[in-house]
């Protein structure tokens, strides 16, 4: 998000001064491009004329149709937000590929939990906007609840990494990474979609540094798998890493609070409104449980080891769903499934 931390504390950087040019970058935005991009749903923002992905294909526009209107729910102008389609563009595609919000594909019982790339084009945030400016796509997806179909969370994974070299990748503009210090850009990705419906990608840094991430869902939850890389000739150190879940389309969830968190390391949980429902995440070598009732959002936060050069490590990852009021209980249980579990690192 960031939220950012550093040497163990959180920056949250609500300072005066980065309020004000956010503020200005804001309003420099609107007045630069309100002829042609809407405002963000729910988050006060013009979105920046290029942080859009337009479809390549028919097929690749299909299918992200599909993704926000029939599961995201979006309304045409975040469409155009997410892809930079015109209205007329819009309209003619749903028609053309007979979409529409009333005639989506509903899974059956006993399917998988549903996860899909998150689109962008929405902010996946209700506050702290001036801490992720321009959220990018590639690292964020969408797990919805078993209980409303069109509720979800969107994951950050990773929001960042940090090193011994400083800010080593960012999923938003924010602060600056040891990248954009330099006036380097990364290329924009997207997830792979298998037919497995599983989610992957990987990024490699000019550097040499390389991670990736897996997403695999399943019934019962959704089991991750990051890995990281050592492409450097130097020993890498302090490799932490920021995981964020955020509930701002959850219904039940959304509150502004931490109220609502239970943190019991590698545990991060959010109870809902009702006290009756629960959304879970964890992952091994959890160096520290987290909330911000801001974004709002939770967090299990790594840690990867020291890495010598050419060496990769692997940490696996955990979200799921509990209805009931016993969350210890819900965390023993999930320890139980042995989830960490793997042949080798």
């Amino acid at each position: 998000m960031t939220k950012t931390q550093t040497s163990g504390n959180h920056l949250e950087f609500y300072n005066s001064a980065l309020k004000v040019t956010a503020l200005i970058l804001t309003t420099f935005g609107f007045f630069a491009f309100i002829a042609t991009q809407p405002v963000w749903s729910g988050a006060g923002r013009i979105v920046h004329a290029d942080n859009f992905r337009r479809p390549a294909n028919d097929d690749e526009l299909k299918y992200w149709l599909k993704n926000m209107v029939w599961y995201h729910r979006f309304t045409n102008s975040e469409i155009t937000a997410a892809t930079g389609l015109k209205n007329s563009e819009i309209v003619a595609a749903m028609e053309k590929f007979d979409i529409r919000q009333d005639n989506r594909t509903e899974p059956n019982d006993d399917s998988s939990l549903n996860v899909l790339p998150y689109p962008g084009g929405r902010h996946p945030r209700i506050g702290f906007l001036e801490g992720a400016i321009d959220p990018q796509r590639e690292t964020k997806c969408s797990v919805f609840t078993p209980w409303d179909r069109d509720s979800y969370v969107v994951l950050d994974l990773p929001e960042a990494v940090w090193s011994n070299l400083g800010l080593t990748y960012l999923a938003h503009t924010h602060i600056d990474t040891i990248w954009s210090s330099k006036g380097i850009t990364l290329p924009k990705l997207e997830w792979k979609r298998r037919p497995d419906v599983t989610l992957d990608f990987e990024r490699e840094l000019p550097n040499g540094i390389a991670f990736g991430v897996k997403v695999k869902p399943a019934k019962e939850a959704v089991r991750m798998e990051m890995w990281l890389t050592n492409g450097t000739n130097e020993r890498l150190t302090d490799l932490r890493i920021q995981n964020c879940v955020m509930t701002k389309m959850a219904a039940g969830f959304e509150q502004q609070t931490n109220d609502n968190k239970v943190l019991t390391n590698p545990y991060a949980a959010c109870r809902s409104v009702d006290g009756k429902r629960w959304i879970i995440t964890a992952w091994e070598n959890c160096h520290r449980p987290w909330s911000n009732d801001k974004c709002p959002c939770f967090h299990s936060d790594p840690k990867f080891p020291d890495l010598e050069p050419g060496r990769t490590y692997r940490l696996r990852g955990w979200l799921s769903f509990y209805e009931g009021t016993d969350i210890e209980r819900e965390f023993k249980r999930i320890e139980a499934t042995g989830w960490r579990k793997r042949p080798g690192n």
